[in-house]
């Protein structure tokens, strides 16, 4: 006796899903976001950041600030009293955070001992270094026969640089280090401690900033030649009208009005950190957060990173072009004297 066939149940549609069971022209292409969704929370996020200034100017309190929690190498590994380094240090932490159901490991890189020193010529070097030595790194895993399914991302996304508030120019070791440093890696110029500076101050800081990373052919984060339509251009537009971001940045929670905010206290009031009316360290969050994370990501990989791997790439063609050239000379020499030394 033949056993009777189990009815087929189909897979009931996930929490929040919508069927279209009624559509009959429905083919469910748009169901790919979904799927994309789902593959992405799994995986989880990797985002470097780069923080470069001297010393003094709240690098680690800005980085506090930015994810709300205690991310910055300072916070994490204190020293009672640090010492100033001779040279530049590349020092890097990670943290795994979760909001929300999305997991993301955030790196976050510190170059002690920059700018600090009497004599800071070429004081950029050891943190191009390191940034080309995270994309030779990725290189080399790329390339391997038996490589990774998920090579892991230690490339430096975004750097932020914090400008001194001085409220005249930048510093020549400025201009230099951008200069040199925009072409490999996103660079997002912020003025540090911008309190210290009246609005009208901080406005004129600013245009001026603007007038001289003009005036060097200095191309900071989101460059113009990478926005990728008209809709684009208009939003990264305003966010370049705003650089160099006037930022505060305090890990210290006050009642205002009943309501918790961050800010710094003073005998005068409170500045509130995440008041636009205040400073603009929303902006700047917003920027490498909530809007443009995912581009700075892809601009590294295609642009900063292609660049470095075709140049990589051609040079170890030269370099095989060159040694199969030696060697072809060599054996048609060595032939040569093989048919002088045959005997008559």
């Amino acid at each position: 006796m033949s056993e009777t066939a189990k009815p087929h149940h189909p897979v009931p549609p996930g929490k929040g899903e919508k069927t279209h069971d009624s559509d009959f022209s429905y083919v469910g292409i748009d169901a790919i976001l979904e799927q994309m969704r789902r593959k992405a929370m799994k995986q989880g996020f990797e985002l470097n950041i780069m923080v470069v200034g001297q010393s003094g100017l709240g690098k680690s309190t800005l980085m506090n600030t930015l994810f709300k929690s205690k991310v910055s190498r300072k916070s994490v590994q204190p020293v009672p009293e640090e010492r100033i380094p001779k040279t530049v240090e590349i020092k890097s932490i990670s943290h795994d955070i979760e909001e929300k159901g999305v997991r993301m490991k955030l790196t976050v890189i510190d170059t002690p001992g920059f700018g600090d020193q009497i004599n800071n010529e070429n004081c950029w070097q050891p943190i191009m270094k390191f940034i080309n030595d995270q994309y030779e790194t990725y290189l080399q895993e790329e390339i391997n026969i038996d490589r990774k399914k998920r090579i892991p991302d230690s490339r430096v996304h975004c750097c932020i640089y914090f400008i001194p508030p001085t409220g005249h120019c930048l510093r020549p070791l400025d201009v230099e280090f951008m200069s040199r440093l925009s072409k490999v890696v996103n660079i997002v110029p912020v003025i540090a401690k911008a309190d210290t500076l009246t609005l009208e101050e901080r406005d004129h800081f600013k245009q001026t900033i603007r007038g001289e990373l003009r005036a060097n052919g200095v191309d900071v984060y989101p460059q113009k030649e990478f926005d990728e339509d008209a809709e684009d251009r208009v939003i990264n537009d305003k966010i370049r009208e705003m650089i160099p971001f006037a930022v505060v940045g305090s890990d210290q929670e006050y009642q205002v009005n009943g309501k918790r905010i961050l800010g710094r206290k003073t005998k005068w009031g409170t500045i509130e950190v995440e008041n636009i009316a205040h400073c603009e360290f929303a902006y700047l969050r917003d920027l490498l957060i909530r809007t443009h994370m995912q581009n700075i990501k892809d601009i590294t990989g295609s642009i900063h990173y292609e660049t470095y791997r075709v140049r990589r790439l051609n040079e170890s063609n030269t370099h095989f072009t060159s040694h199969q050239t030696t060697f072809t000379i060599r054996k048609q020499q060595t032939e040569r004297g093989c048919e002088f030394a045959a005997p008559q």
